[in-house]
């Protein structure tokens, strides 16, 4: 009886928990066994074999390519200028595993997660392999529960401004958008210059301005030339799109 006590205890804690999670994200489930099951890791089915549990993995297959299609909709809409290969690329950086931790994260998903007792004790709720998958698996069950009309205006809340904001700027290369965008609309080619160079040589910093006729688009910072001429060029894109 004490046992029942407990698992009863601790039932009404994760109802609590995943409550105060709707009422966080502003997203209330229509089908809430659809919700717990996307925080449901299979070492707790296996070891609640006698209740009608299911795990998130097929939630997980759902919701990778759920979270592909949408990413990729948004990049493509988003970069115009941008090759397949730099999208494909871009993608890849945004729904790999570090970014939907870090995503999993923001949210606290790790203190929802249903686990077994030994998964629990090797660590298993702050994994990242595994907070990336009830990431992937939230979004399919989301998915399954109120379509691509629920799914789109939570990743542009949590995933497409940090896209906007530069967080994956390490794989974009700004400088061959801008080269693309200014041929095809301004019918000319920017020029990069070097500013200023200071710190020592093991620390040094570059400003860097890009231009057009004369005409200044963009400066930019970096340790290197190249990384300088990236962020000049990203600044010079925001300016000439809003200019257009």
């Amino acid at each position: 009886m004490k046992k029942t006590n407990r698992e009863q205890r601790y039932s009404e804690r994760k109802n609590t928990e995943f409550y105060e999670f709707q009422e966080k994200t502003g997203i209330h489930f229509q089908n809430e066994t659809l919700l717990k099951q996307a925080f449901t890791h299979s070492s707790y089915v296996n070891e609640h074999r006698r209740k009608p549990y299911e795990d998130n993995e097929r939630l997980e297959f759902l919701g990778d390519a759920v979270l592909e299609l949408t990413v990729s909709q948004f990049l493509y809409k988003t970069y115009p200028v941008m090759s397949e290969g730099e999208l494909t690329k871009l993608r890849a950086a945004v729904v790999c595993e570090p970014s939907l931790v870090t995503f999993a994260n923001e949210l606290e998903f790790g203190k929802l997660i249903l686990l077994g007792k030994g998964e629990e004790m090797t660590g298993g709720r702050m994994r990242p392999a595994l907070l990336a998958d009830v990431f992937e698996a939230y979004i399919g069950a989301l998915y399954l529960d109120q379509g691509m009309e629920a799914v789109v205006p939570f990743l542009e809340k949590l995933v497409f401004p940090k896209i906007s904001a530069g967080a994956f700027s390490h794989v974009m290369d700004f400088k061959s958008q801008l080269q693309e965008f200014v041929q095809r609309e301004l019918k000319g080619s920017p020029s990069y210059r070097i500013l200023e160079e200071k710190g020592p040589a093991h620390n040094k910093e570059f400003i860097t301005e890009v231009s057009l006729n004369d005409i200044v688009l963009g400066r930019g910072a970096g340790r290197s030339k190249k990384e300088a001429e990236q962020f000049a060029a990203r600044m010079a894109l925001e300016h000439v799109k809003q200019s257009k």
